[in-house]
């Protein structure tokens, strides 16, 4: 680190020096050297303020931004602890991994935490037992390390969205009365979405390297659980759609369909039917983002893939879901058990173009849909249907911000606490003719193209020690769309 700031004086001596010596040396060889010098200094800068430096350029308001947007309908108070602490406090010794798609022990829950985190993935899972989950809850709540915050999906877009004060957010979910305290002041909520008690998820977070018995985490990430029964069968999303009339929003954003696992299949089914026919009743002419999350059910996530994709214009979602997603519908790259390490560029962009090749906007097909956002630790991309999303550059960029400043709970990012984790080199494709590209921290967004569809990319700068990593990918989400301009059709 010194070599480089020893370098750094010297060339600005340099070319102080140069200064001085201007009037004796002719224009143009004074032009060359002051340029040749001030490319040296620009490339002694690490990789990470460099890319910090080209973000500032790139992250410029869209020409109309939005003033009001509803969001719902997944809301709940967090409860954020280590979660080795909380399976040590509730006496559980370290076990072997297993996954389960639903907990409904102590014992389910600690093979489920072990199995994610040697994976360092994130997941979230229902608890099926409501006196065992109240009894695990009141322990996570007492532990003197745990810390209360605003949860579910809507409710932290929602909050974060809030902080822009340009903006007027109305929130409806199940919204108790600590929750109610919690949220912003900015943030509206409906008297029919207030409720007596609070719905509690219980958020474990471990830190890359740490150990349980044999597991250790290759990232930091989270494991959620809970046994909501409000958010599980979107109590609320009546409310919300007939709460917009009153509201007039220019955006919605809807989340909380994976809360829905943990009733039983015809339940499901029934619940999904009545909510594609609400989501049908907003007018058209508001777009709708749907953010996903963690799912186990591949007949349910195919059915939301046939049933609301076509309904709303934007999604987003990180690695897990988007793997998930194509095996749940055996597209692109579906045999494809897990990630190992970064997710492939080439692969998640065949994914990704798949989805709105087969299930976007097209002259022949009545879907609405036109652009994802993806994130993953190390970078993320957004996808657009040519012709519909503007200012994408700046969206991605934001978002990419947003997640290095959360996550080591900075106001802005501060280089010496983050590292560059992505690729230097990658394909776009595996399916097709692919392009290669490297990485220029100077001009960290990457544009490219498959037939009618924009791809915009960017690294991320991940936090070497992160605060708190839940609600980053809802955050990304959220400054992706307060940067995005949707034209009109």
């Amino acid at each position: 680190m010194w070599q480089r700031s020893v370098c750094v004086g010297l060339l600005a001596l340099a070319l102080g020096y140069l200064c001085v010596l201007g009037p004796e040396l002719p224009p143009a060889a004074l032009r060359q050297l002051s340029a040749s010098l001030l490319g040296t200094l620009r490339r002694a800068r690490s990789l990470e303020a460099r890319t910090v430096a080209a973000w500032q350029a790139a992250i410029v308001r869209p020409a109309r931004g939005w003033a009001r947007v509803a969001v719902g309908v997944n809301a709940c108070v967090d409860v954020v602890l280590s979660g080795v602490k909380l399976l040590e406090a509730l006496g559980l010794e370290p076990s072997d991994g297993k996954n389960h798609a639903v907990l409904n022990s102590r014992q389910d829950l600690r093979e489920a935490f072990a199995h994610f985190m040697e994976r360092g993935a994130a997941a979230e899972r229902f608890f099926s037992d409501a006196e065992a989950f109240q009894d695990i809850a009141r322990t996570a709540s007492e532990h003197p390390t745990a810390q209360l915050y605003v949860g579910g999906n809507a409710a932290l877009i929602g909050q974060k969205l809030a902080t822009n004060p340009d903006l007027k957010i109305l929130l409806c979910g199940p919204i108790g009365p600590k929750l109610h305290e919690l949220l912003d002041d900015n943030v509206v909520v409906p008297p029919e979405s207030m409720q007596e008690r609070d719905e509690f998820h219980l958020i474990l977070e471990y830190q890359a390297g740490e150990q349980w018995g044999r597991v250790k985490a290759p990232a930091a990430n989270r494991f959620i659980f809970s046994h909501d029964l409000s958010n599980g069968a979107l109590n609320m999303l009546e409310v919300f759609v007939s709460s917009l009339d009153e509201f007039q929003p220019d955006l919605v954003v809807l989340s909380g369909l994976h809360m829905m696992e943990g009733q039983s299949k015809e339940m499901r089914q029934r619940r999904l039917m009545e909510a594609v026919a609400s989501i049908s009743d907003i007018p058209t002419d508001i777009p709708i983002h749907l953010e996903l999350a963690s799912m186990t059910d591949q007949d349910f996530m195919s059915n939301i893939m046939h049933q609301v994709f076509p309904l709303v214009n934007s999604i987003g979602l990180n690695e897990q879901e988007l793997l998930f997603l194509t095996q749940s519908a055996s597209g692109p790259h579906a045999s494809l058990a897990s990630w190992s390490g970064i997710p492939d560029v080439g692969v998640v962009s065949d994914i990704l173009f798949w989805i709105l090749k087969e299930h976007g906007k097209t002259a022949e097909r009545a879907s609405d849909l036109t652009r994802i956002h993806f994130h993953t630790l190390a970078y993320h991309i957004l996808v657009t249907v040519d012709g519909h999303w503007g200012n994408q550059a700046a969206a991605v960029a934001a978002g990419a911000r947003a997640a290095g400043t959360q996550a080591c709970a900075t106001d802005t990012i501060d280089t010496s606490k983050v590292f560059l984790k992505a690729p230097l080199e990658f394909v776009t494709s595996h399916t097709e003719a692919p392009s290669k590209i490297s990485l220029n921290p100077d001009e960290p967004v990457v544009h490219w193209h498959r037939e009618d569809i924009s791809f915009h990319f960017t690294p991320v700068l991940v936090c070497k020690d992160p605060v708190r990593t839940v609600g980053l990918g809802d955050a990304i989400s959220a400054e992706g769309l307060l940067y995005s301009e949707v034209y009109p059709q």
